[in-house]
């Protein structure tokens, strides 16, 4: 199949059956931005509704670079990956001190933006500017793997720059912001990880591992290696007087970095010796939960609750802006990781 048929005939199956009612797909870069971030290792059903709540907020690159990190970071609560709205936060304030407010049209200047790759450059100029980049996620590398059977873990620079050159020679001259959608939803609806339909595939006949009938072993696993296992304790110090619980901000880099979080201490340190040492409180009674695991790409993290009543001592530690005392209905409403609203919903409550 020639470059020009392969683009033609995603072209037409996304016509007839492409998604073509996503809330950013309106030519706009700021909103195709935002779009493309929020969908990194994440998927459109689940990024929907905090899109939508983000744009409220948030409905243009002044309105985000004039809001605070915690602001954002309250509209992303329960997206993760929060990397990913810090950058988005401090692009915005670049964009609106280097370049007037206004989103850069020019590659080199996209992708000099922080959390801006080379893919996700191309996907926002292709969409908002109809400017023919070529776009290389998730979706698009496994439709190329399957396509030409493409052997080995595609994260491979070697592979990498193969893929790239595909992808490059597939994306037409015309009509670029559909295909960049297309070829996204052709790997999303059709060409999936784990159940592909190939049979309604407008690249069926063309597609080498569907010749050789080994579709679902393309494209490789990444080599799996044994993750190690850190284990912590998170701490529900509740007030006894107040009813109030503790949030403290964790450090701006690192895992949930400038979320608030229960406090954390090690699972072999006193919990009346942390309380009294670090925050100055007396604890009246303490209880470990059920340990659960949460798992990041490069750990497994075993986390056990522990509540903990307190009252503090003469120097007991006060509102600041690293450390809140409220009540646990609010705090549930902060930037919070994942596992920590679920600690704060489960226990605080009771």
């Amino acid at each position: 199949m020639t470059s020009a048929s392969f683009a033609s005939r995603v072209l037409d199956w996304y016509d007839r059956h492409g998604r073509h009612d996503l809330p950013w797909q309106q030519h706009d870069a700021y909103r195709v931005w935002v779009a493309e971030i929020m969908l990194q290792q994440t998927q459109v059903a689940t990024v929907i509704p905090y899109y939508r709540r983000f744009l409220q907020t948030f409905p243009d690159i002044n309105a985000l670079a004039s809001a605070s990190l915690d602001q954002v970071l309250e509209h992303w609560s329960g997206l993760g990956y929060y990397t990913r709205a810090r950058n988005l936060h401090k692009a915005a304030c670049k964009i609106t001190s280097d370049h007037g407010g206004t989103f850069p049209s020019h590659f080199d200047q996209v992708i000099a933006l922080p959390g801006i790759g080379r893919s996700t450059a191309g996907a926002i100029l292709a969409q908002a500017f109809d400017q023919r980049h070529a776009i290389l996620d998730g979706n698009v590398k496994r439709v190329l793997c399957r396509y030409h059977a493409v052997d080995g873990w595609p994260g491979k620079t070697a592979l990498q720059n193969r893929l790239w050159g595909l992808a490059e020679q597939y994306t037409p001259a015309d009509r670029v912001a559909d295909y960049t959608q297309a070829i996204m939803d052709l790997g999303a609806t059709l060409c999936t990880r784990a159940s592909p339909d190939c049979a309604q595939c407008p690249l069926q006949f063309d597609c080498q591992a569907y010749r050789i009938d080994r579709v679902r072993q393309y494209p490789s696993p990444r080599p799996r290696k044994q993750l190690p296992v850190k284990a912590a304790r998170l701490l529900i110090l509740t007030d006894q007087a107040s009813g109030r619980i503790m949030l403290e901000k964790r450090p701006p880099s690192g895992i949930w970095g400038g979320l608030w979080s229960l406090p954390e201490a090690a699972v072999d340190e006193s919990v009346v010796q942390v309380c009294d040492q670090r925050w100055g409180l007396d604890i009246l009674a303490n209880e470990d939960g059920s340990s659960f695991r949460h798992t990041f790409s490069h750990y497994h993290l075993d986390i056990t609750p522990c509540k903990v009543q307190v009252q503090p001592n003469q120097e007991g530690v006060k509102d600041s802006d690293e450390i809140i005392w409220c009540p646990s209905a609010e705090a549930a409403k902060r930037a919070l990781a994942t596992p920590v609203a679920r600690i704060i919903n489960q226990y605080a409550k009771t």
